[in-house]
């Protein structure tokens, strides 16, 4: 009988002893309804809160039009240079007519992909990003459909695109884990694009608007992302800050104000920074416990990472930090070594902080007649209380 199997691990300088938090305890408490926080560097998610609660995306909706765009120019079907015409629906729902967030783009008017790239980072423009979604799909319900495609394929399992500016629509909506998780992909994967997030303006039409980020004058090391407000909502960010050597990304959603908005955000990554220290809890190949098996010569198998275990802990509330050994057991027998076993779970309180599989340190052979029998009998016996 194959069931889920638990185990805690010690580590070097703390004890991870498995222990059960108090539910949605949090290390540190924000006012966002919807958060999430991750250190591009070692994977750990620092804040957790409401993470996949879906709400909808008003401008940060922009972000995934990026991607499709990005990635249309990594792939060489669009050029920077390419013009994309302006509609007179690109115009008025979008436009200078439309009372929303515009480049002030001519209706009419063709205007080069990275103006109008430059437009929807930067002034949050809904004419560029209608512009783009009919240049590359011919209309925007296309478009929107390839955006949707594209967060599939990236994992992005809940969020859902229906226009291509993130204007309310039934049915759009995404999660603060999975919009932190396109902004670090956005990062990592289109460095020769990523910079537009970071510009302080941008002039068309002989309009200059400055970046709506707010963080970005702030001197905190921020160079992206977007912000998004709906009346339904409240008001969103997804933000980047780097320095001392690190990258956080964070997604925060139902905040109440822009001021509000712009002070949490800028606490939140400040924590983020400040709050940590790095340790390595397990060395390359370092056994860290030992999975059952199921009728081997030998009743259980060293388990071990293939790479050195290293997370972010907490100055203040270092004993939050646990982990256990999770895997379907016990283990049939033989056993290879190098076998991946399960994974080592790392919590921060009640976060799921980072997850790394977890591998054979070593080959079990099958075991006698005997041994299988008596295994056998042992699982007949106990196996269904798992």
């Amino acid at each position: 009988m194959v069931s889920r199997f638990c185990q805690s691990v010690l580590a070097a300088f703390v004890l991870l002893a498995f222990m059960p938090a108090e539910a949605n305890a949090q290390l540190f408490e924000t006012k966002a309804k919807q958060a999430y926080m991750i250190d591009a560097g070692t994977g750990t998610v620092l804040l957790s809160k409401n993470p996949d609660s879906p709400f909808p995306p008003a401008s940060i909706a922009k972000l995934m039009t990026m991607e499709v765009v990005f990635d249309a120019l990594k792939g060489g079907r669009v050029s920077l240079e390419d013009g994309f015409y302006i509609s007179e629906h690109a115009w008025r729902t979008g436009g200078a007519v439309s009372g929303t967030a515009t480049m002030f783009a001519e209706v009419t008017s063709t205007v080069p992909l990275e103006a109008l790239i430059r437009g929807a980072v930067i002034q949050s423009a809904n004419d560029a990003c209608i512009a783009i979604a009919e240049g590359m799909a011919g209309s925007e319900e296309s478009f929107a459909g390839l955006m949707t495609q594209r967060a599939r394929r990236l994992g992005l399992e809940k969020s859902t695109f229906v226009n291509a500016t993130g204007l309310p629509a039934e049915g759009q909506q995404v999660t603060a884990r999975e919009m932190t998780s396109l902004a670090q992909h956005i990062w990592r994967e289109y460095p020769a694009y990523y910079g537009y997030f970071s510009e302080p303006d941008f002039e068309w039409n002989g309009i200059r608007q400055r970046n709506r980020n707010p963080l970005l004058p702030m001197e905190i090391g921020a160079d992206g992302l977007k912000t998004g407000y709906t009346e339904e909502s409240g008001y969103a960010i997804v933000a980047s800050i780097a320095r001392q050597g690190r990258r956080l990304f964070l997604t925060l959603g139902g905040l109440e104000s822009e001021r509000e908005r712009a002070e949490e955000a800028r606490k939140v990554l400040d924590w983020g920074m400040r709050g940590f220290e790095m340790r390595t809890l397990f060395a390359e190949g370092e056994v860290i416990g030992a999975a059952s098996v199921y009728g081997g010569a030998k009743s259980s198998v060293a388990v071990q990472p293939a790479k050195p275990v290293a997370i972010l802990v907490p100055l203040t509330e270092p004993e939050r930090l646990s982990a256990r050994i999770v895997y379907e057991g016990p283990v049939p027998a033989p056993v290879e070594e190098g076998a991946e076993i399960g994974t080592l779970q790392i919590r921060l309180g009640d976060t799921l902080s980072r997850e790394v599989p977890v591998y054979a340190g070593e080959p079990v052979a099958r075991g006698t007649l005997h041994q299988r029998a008596f295994d056998a009998v042992g699982e007949l016996l106990i196996g269904w209380m798992r």
